[in-house]
Parts: C-alpha cells; structure tokens; sequence
C-alpha cells in the first residue's frame, strides 16, 4: 500500500459513540479497574511491572481466574502504565499514583478518551510483534540483552508485516467493493501478504509461508481482540491437532470459517486510520469536507468512489441553505483547468441532490458557456418551465466536457466505450464538428475516442479530428 496515493474514504461512528466502545473494552476497562485500586502499598519492579506477589491481588480485582489471569491482569497493568492512567512515584521504592489520564476516562470529552485507548492499542500491537516469552529468555546473551540473530527475529521486520496485515484489512474494508463489515479470511490476508499479485498457481513454498503466517496472525488476532481492534473467530483447534489423531467431530473441509475470520470494529477503524494519517497516508474520512467550500468539496470528492462521493455531498449540502449550496457549487465549478470537467462532473451530481428550490441559482448561469448546458439539464429533469433549447455548439461543448470529466474519473471504462459509441453513432458527423470546439480537453477528447471506438474507420475518424484541434490549439 503506497503512502502517495489517497485511499478510500472511511465511514467514522460517532467520537462519542467510539469513546463509549473504547471504555467498555476489557482490556482499556481492566487497567482502569487496576488504576484505581493501586495505593500505597502497590509496589512494582524496575521496569514498572507489578511485582509477582501483587499479581494475584491484582487479577481478583479484575475478576480473573485461570492458569492465565496473573499474565492477563500484568498485562492490564502495563497498558495503566503505558497509557498514563498509573505513574511511578518513586522509582527507589517502587511507587505509584494516579496519573493525570485517569481523570479523562470519566471527565474528558470523547477525543480525549479516544486519545487513551489510542496508546493502548499502541502497547498491544507492539507486544503482538513480540515472539513468545520462552523465545525471548533463550535468546538473552550474558548482559541480560536480546540476541536477535540466535533468536531469528527481525522486530522492525515483524512490526512492517503487521502494520501491512492491518493496512490491508483497512484497506478492505473501506473499499467499496471489499467486503465492508462482513469479516475476512484468514488465509486471504495472508496470502495478501505473501503470494505476487502476479503469481499464477502458488508453489508449494509459497503454500507454506501462508500457513505460518496465518499461525502467527492467528497468535496476533486473539491478543487485538482484547483492546476493540477486531472481532475475530480464531482458527480451529482442531486444524492444528496431530494428524495421527481422529478428530472428536465430523469437521467440514470446505469451511473456510474453521481458518480464521476477522473484521475491523468501527472503533477499529478509528484506530488504524489515526495510524495511517500519522504515518503520512491520505486517508480521508466521510465528513472531513463538510465545513469547507465548495471547491474542497469538488476537488476532494474528485477521487472518492460513487457511495462516499454522495455521502460526503449529502453531508455538505445539509450545513447549507439549497440555493446558497446551489450558487457555490455553480462559482467553485468554473475554470479551463485540467480538473475542471470532473469538478463540473461532480457538481452536476451534487446538484442532482439539492431540491427546486435552487432553481433561481441553476436560470442565473443558463448564458454561462461553461455552465449553461449543465444548468439546461438540471432544469429539464426538475421539470421547469421555459427552458431554452441549447444551441448546437454548447451541445458540442457539453459533450467534449462530460467525456473529459468520465475519462479523469473512471479511465478507459466499459462505460465510456459505451458512452464513445454512442455519441458517434447518434451523430454522423460528429467527429468533423467535434474538432472544433473551444474546449481545452477537444484534443485529448478525441484520441481517447479514437483509442476506445472497436471500429477501425471510425476510431480513424476520430484520430484525424484529434490531430486537427491540436492544430487549432496550437499544439
């Protein structure tokens, strides 16, 4: 996933309805619980952890029985520390007190809270990074230090494929046509991974690293469940028993359940796209254009998919009176530029939205040479009256303008190859009254139809026009 292009715009729940998810996950709620029970009396070791003969104190205020709640209640413990709800005192004696984020889980506004569990998850997706304890004792060398090379673990290594598992999955569930909130394979995420895009049938070699990364991710989902990143169906025990072993049930091969599934919580979202726009991603959310002007909105909705474009739209036009929404859209869609076809595209649709009442707006631009034809069109599907007929060279530029609007928008589409030969075959003269008109994009209009048309002697035809504007045009 490159950091250069945007990505698709997320759909955000509310701050504070992620501020109520975020204190009821167990994890933030157990080391809030932790860090207000400490006293004077909590004593914690060098490195801040709580002592072992507080773990189990610790574990029965937070209600936890098991061969793992000592390891789970430490745990809890460290993200109070890390977070700032707990503090050290007095480093000498091992000390602690509330710290001054305790108060914003009850008393802050719901960025605050957010900003909280932001720093928990943070202490999660580290240690997810983080081979097994066992591992890590073997491979400390004499001063007490991690032996990386005896031990095989690259860390940054290990965080970078995390981060692109997450990315991917973000990624997925913001795009359109991924699956959204339904959940994820996870031997799809792995493979994603894993296998070249370019790759036909995976080798066996590639087979294998996609079962191991799914061993480790499947590790790594059950420890990012606890802090509200995922919701996620562990792979099948039995998937992992001996094969010299019967299973205890008939199992269903075909399954793919049985391999792990996960999906982003919304609060999820929330979480990774703050990670994404602080490691310099363009990752736009639904509402971010809401308060600004029109041409932020034309301009910035330019690259969003069909849904979000009219969400976003909808959101703007709903803080503004329809006429005045109307008359800004109209100005902010001016201009010769090579992004002004698709900002009078999207203002067409965003019009396409706003009630009769704007029609006072859409009648003031009717002998606009840059507007006139999209406000003839508004006006006819509104069903108004005395709408003057176009004349024909404003038909002509209306049609090189939409052409050049669908071509910065969807590329060499099967809807513009349609839309191309449509318009050569209602016109039979078309290309040599085409290569005529005032508009900057005539040119690259007419190669691109040139380059579309399946018909030999028509894309020709439309080569020819092509060459002569650019004759025109000087080029």
């Amino acid at each position: 996933m490159s950091d250069s292009s945007p990505l698709p715009p997320v759909r955000l729940h509310p701050e504070a309805e992620l501020a109520r998810d975020a204190l009821s996950t167990p994890l933030l709620s157990r080391a809030a619980r932790l860090a207000r029970w400490a006293g004077p009396d909590t004593r914690v070791d060098a490195g801040g952890g709580l002592v072992d003969e507080q773990l189990p104190a610790a574990a029965e205020v937070l209600g936890l029985t098991g061969d793992d709640a000592a390891a789970d209640a430490g745990e809890a413990w460290r993200v109070a520390l890390d977070t700032g709800l707990v503090e050290i005192a007095d480093e000498d004696e091992g000390t602690v007190r509330a710290g001054a984020e305790l108060a914003l889980l009850t008393g802050g506004s719901p960025h605050d809270v957010l900003a909280v569990w932001q720093g928990a998850l943070e202490t999660v997706l580290a240690d997810a990074s983080v081979p097994d304890i066992e591992g890590l004792e073997e491979a400390l060398d004499e001063g007490g230090e991690i032996d990386f090379d005896r031990l095989q673990w690259d860390p940054e290594a290990e965080a970078e494929f995390l981060d692109g598992v997450l990315g991917n999955l973000y990624l997925l569930s913001v795009t359109e046509e991924g699956p959204g909130d339904s959940p994820v394979p996870l031997p799809a995420l792995a493979a994603s991974m894993i296998v070249p895009s370019d790759m036909g049938e995976p080798t066996n070699d590639v087979l294998e690293q996609v079962s191991d990364a799914m061993m480790k991710l499947d590790d790594q989902f059950r420890l990012l469940e606890p802090v509200g990143l995922v919701e996620y169906q562990p792979v099948d025990e039995a998937l992992m028993a001996d094969t010299d072993e019967e299973p205890a049930a008939p199992v269903d091969d075909t399954d793919v359940s049985r391999y792990g599934m996960v999906r982003l919580t919304p609060l999820g979202l929330y979480g990774l796209r703050a990670r994404l726009l602080e490691a310099g991603f363009t990752a736009p959310a639904v509402g971010d254009l809401a308060d600004k002007g029109a041409d932020a909105l034309l301009d910035g909705t330019a690259t969003f998919p069909p849904q979000a474009a009219r969400a976003e739209t909808e959101q703007w036009l709903a803080r503004r009176q329809p006429l005045e929404g109307a008359r800004e859209l109209l100005a902010a869609s001016r201009g010769s530029d090579a992004g002004a076809p698709l900002r009078r595209l999207r203002c067409q649709q965003a019009l396409a939205l706003v009630g009769a009442e704007a029609e006072p707006a859409l009648r003031e631009v009717l002998d606009d040479p840059e507007l006139g034809g999209l406000a003839r069109v508004w006006l006819s599907e509104h069903g108004a009256a005395d709408v003057p007929a176009p004349s024909e060279a404003m038909i002509f530029w209306l049609t090189i303008d939409t052409v050049a609007a669908q071509l910065a928008a969807e590329g060499n589409s099967e809807e513009l190859r349609s839309l191309v030969q449509g318009l050569a075959a209602q016109h039979g003269g078309f290309f040599a009254a085409a290569w005529r008109v005032d508009h900057p994009a005539t040119a690259d209009v007419l190669e691109a139809m040139g380059r579309l048309h399946p018909d030999k002697r028509i894309a020709k035809e439309a080569r020819k026009a092509a060459f002569k504007a650019r004759s025109q045009q000087g080029g």
